[in-house]
């Protein structure tokens, strides 16, 4: 009898997807035998990529990973995770700064759904200080993001920062 594959839905804007989120999905499957990395339309902040070609890098980043899907969702997580019968959504984690916000997060994903648990993993120490905020804030003065982000996500952002001048 064959057992079920263990999956996790790993959330966030990707705007753009960094070497941290890349290494978290690598570590991810460690442990799980499939990672959707779910691309939020709706974010706090106005992303700078629209949805759809925040989804198409995460594929592309991840095209050799067969096991790693790129999806884009709206409206509430825990009901997206439901939808893609996973068991676990999986959470990076920096800094403490990270802490209180993921926690908050994680604890009312709880109340909505126990079934599904939050998985965090802490950062890869050579990528605790790097954002998504930052990366786009380097990129736009002009500054290397080389070795930050994936070879697509550059070009794709050098080309994005460009149209914006």
């Amino acid at each position: 009898m064959e057992k079920d594959k263990l999956t996790a839905v790993y959330p966030g804007t990707f705007d753009p997807l960094t070497n941290g989120h890349v290494s978290l999905v690598k570590r991810g499957l460690d442990i799980f035998d499939e990672i959707v990395v779910a691309v939020a339309l709706h974010s706090p902040k106005k992303p700078l990529f629209s949805l759809q070609e925040r989804v198409d890098m995460v594929q592309q980043a991840f095209d050799p990973f067969p096991q790693v899907t790129g999806e884009p969702f709206e409206g509430l997580l825990i009901d997206y995770v439901r939808t893609k019968k996973a068991k676990a959504i999986l959470r990076g984690m920096r800094a403490v700064a990270d802490f209180e916000y993921e926690f908050q997060m994680a604890l009312m994903n709880r109340r909505l759904d126990r079934n599904i648990q939050t998985i965090f993993l802490m950062t890869d120490y050579k990528w605790l200080y790097i954002s998504s905020t930052l990366i786009k804030d380097v990129a736009r003065l002009g500054g290397d993001i080389t070795g930050l982000v994936p070879q697509n996500v550059q070009l794709e952002l050098l080309k994005k920062c460009r149209d914006e001048v």
